[in-house]
């Protein structure tokens, strides 16, 4: 594992960075991966690190290939790669280093279920996989131009890949239950009042120059009326309230699929929550742990999310507040970044809409995924923007996810 000691390497200017930082970057990443995997070697009694086929989990060994695998086909497979998003994702590539790689780590060749069946390389050989086409891709990136946006695209998108798989990795660590020693537990949040917005014309989206995602394009201005937010994420000792009052058990605050998945998943409390009256007790990477009533709710779906917002008779913020008061607010005291927050916002395509190359990353959730804001406690540096459109379906509960809400 090389000792890489850089920083500058996980702040946000990651996605501007030139080839030498990228470099680095790149590197630091990979170790990050790497130290994962070696928390699931120690975790799990398999040498093919087996986990339990489940929606919100995924085969490491899998995962790992898969990653060596996104890096060699943007990067030492695409002989386009020099035009980055122009790029035509259906021309022809290059062979891979891996026999048969397509088929056994390309999404769109492989079901998410399809993923326990295959027939993978042993931990040693998906490692070795990972050196090899890493170092090619650092090959690669010391011919290209230092600073060109183009030409650079694909070696920003390997990064934040990879760092996107890391954090799943994270939630996996806590679906399953152990501590990688990897992650810090989310801050306590000092209570502070809503702040008030005035109606403005909010320039929506990114501009371009350095890396854009698909689904931050491009800028465009929204009304948005005065609106009154949360200064900080929901915390337990509010949600405690929600569950105490029998939350759960009436039906006017969920509406009527969230109520379905309720009785579904026999809810009674956030998942991973063994006791929610008196004080919380939530299993944390295998650990039952009291949780501090002033750390930010996390591992709530959005219906959950919905409901609370219902009987507190307030709402979700749509996304375009959410970025509006993220920027606005930094110096009257809007936190963000303890853990993801759902918005009212179902994921749609901003106007003008065209899918980058990886043409999977988008365009399969619009219309059914609803849009998260910020980042949570395991989200890298590099990764932290407020203008970034995480999404997920409403029911999902394993990613490190909170909510704040809005005056009606």
């Amino acid at each position: 594992m090389l000792d890489i000691e850089a920083p500058s390497v996980d702040s946000a200017r990651m996605r501007r960075a030139g080839r030498e930082l990228l470099s680095l970057a790149l590197m630091d990443s990979r170790n990050h991966t790497l130290r994962w995997i070696g928390a699931f070697e120690q975790a799990l009694s398999t040498p093919e690190l087996d986990v339990p086929q489940a929606k919100d989990l995924s085969p490491p060994l899998w995962e790992l290939g898969h990653l060596g695998w996104f890096q060699e086909r943007w990067i030492a497979r695409n002989v386009q790669r020099q035009r980055g998003a122009r790029c035509d994702p259906t021309q022809s590539r290059l062979p891979s280093v891996l026999p048969d790689a397509d088929r056994s780590y390309d999404p769109a060749e492989v079901s998410h279920a399809g993923r326990w069946k295959l027939e993978l390389p042993d931990l040693q050989s998906t490692k070795q996989y990972l050196v090899e086409t890493l170092e090619t891709t650092l090959d690669l990136l010391e011919s290209t131009p230092a600073d060109d946006d183009d030409a650079l695209y694909f070696y920003r998108l390997a990064l934040f890949h990879e760092d996107m798989r890391c954090e799943h990795f994270a939630q996996m660590s806590q679906t399953l239950g152990f501590d990688a020693g990897l992650l810090a537990a989310p801050a306590a949040i000092n209570a502070r009042d809503p702040l008030l917005f005035p109606a403005t014309r909010w320039p929506l989206g990114c501009e371009p120059g350095g890396f854009v995602f698909d689904n931050e394009k491009w800028v465009h201005e929204v009304e948005v009326p005065e609106f009154e937010i949360d200064a900080q994420p929901v915390t337990w000792a509010q949600y405690a309230e929600f569950v105490e009052d029998g939350g759960y058990d009436a039906r006017e605050f969920w509406h009527p699929q969230a109520w379905e998945w309720l009785q579904r998943e026999g809810r009674r409390s956030p998942r991973h929550v063994d006791q929610l009256r008196h004080g919380v007790l939530q299993q944390r990477l295998g650990k039952l742990m009291r949780v501090p009533m002033a750390q930010p709710v996390v591992h709530v779906s959005w219906h959950e999310a919905d409901a609370w917002c219902r009987w507190a008779g307030r709402r979700l913020p749509s996304e375009v507040e959410w970025e509006a008061a993220a920027h606005q607010g930094a110096s009257r005291g809007f936190r963000w970044g303890d853990v993801w927050e759902w918005t009212a916002s179902t994921f749609r395509p901003y106007p003008g809409f065209v899918p980058g190359p990886q043409r999977d990353y988008s365009q399969a959730a619009f219309g059914s995924h609803k849009v998260l804001r910020g980042a949570s406690f395991a989200t890298r540096g590099r990764m932290r923007s407020a203008k970034f459109r995480h999404f997920q379906s409403p029911e999902r509960d394993d990613l490190f996810c909170g909510f704040r809400s809005c005056a009606l």
